[in-house]
């Protein structure tokens, strides 16, 4: 057994189909995107992202578009698991020695609602993960050079989590999740320095253009042959 991830980017194509894309050029990315890192495209499971810190549990037996969630877990092997962004954080989870993996999308409601913190603690409760083995890779979305708010926003973020995540009316999400996960003892984080918006790098963003696709974090847990 071993365990699997990657971050695509423009080059994949777009990978949602609520952007407005024509649906044949999704899939067909997709399947591309399943060639390219070997895996099954009529396995994965993908979420309706909604904002929320609502978590489900997956197997195989679980609809391939899980429903009002913004994150899956699985000990499922070869079940892949798909977050799609143009400038939310997608946040992949990871437990080597338990077999367990997650997918979250950590967009700015969802990071406040504590969802990385909330799914550790899930994979800590329901399948007996230990915080020192859990892994945690942010992959590349919007950085606090780009992501500027309210003044009522950045007021709330001081507030609730610290000065140290504020700069003017700019905001460090990055930050605020590590600090949430580092609270309850998950420390082995990896954050892409990657902004979407400002990089050089290949990834959509919706704040650059909200007509963009969706690129995708993708994990799976590969069953050894």
């Amino acid at each position: 057994m071993s365990i699997k991830y990657f971050f695509s980017d423009e080059n994949d194509g777009n990978l949602a189909f609520h952007t407005g894309d024509i649906k044949e050029n999704v899939e067909k990315n997709r399947k591309n995107l399943a060639i390219k890192y070997g895996y099954e495209n009529e396995d994965l499971v993908y979420m309706n992202q909604i904002h929320t810190n609502n978590i489900v549990i997956v197997d195989k037996n679980s609809p391939k578009l899980i429903d009002n969630c913004d994150a899956i877990i699985t000990k499922e092997k070869n079940l892949p698991l798909m977050v799609m962004v143009a400038d939310c954080i997608p946040i992949l989870l990871f437990d080597e020695k338990k077999g367990v993996i997650a997918a979250i999308h950590a967009g700015r409601n969802s990071t406040f609602l504590k969802i990385a913190q909330i799914t550790a603690l899930k994979m800590i409760e329901d399948f007996f993960c230990e915080a020192k083995d859990i892994k945690v890779v942010l992959g590349a979305s919007i950085q606090k050079c780009c992501y500027e708010v309210s003044p009522q926003m950045a007021k709330i973020v001081k507030t609730s989590f610290g000065k140290e995540f504020v700069n003017n009316r700019n905001i460090d999400l990055q930050g605020i999740n590590k600090k949430l996960l580092s609270e309850i003892g998950v420390t082995n984080i990896e954050i892409s320095p990657i902004c979407t918006k400002c990089g050089d790098k290949p990834y959509f963003s919706y704040r650059k253009d909200k007509s963009i696709g969706r690129f995708a974090g993708v994990i799976f847990i590969e069953s050894a042959v």
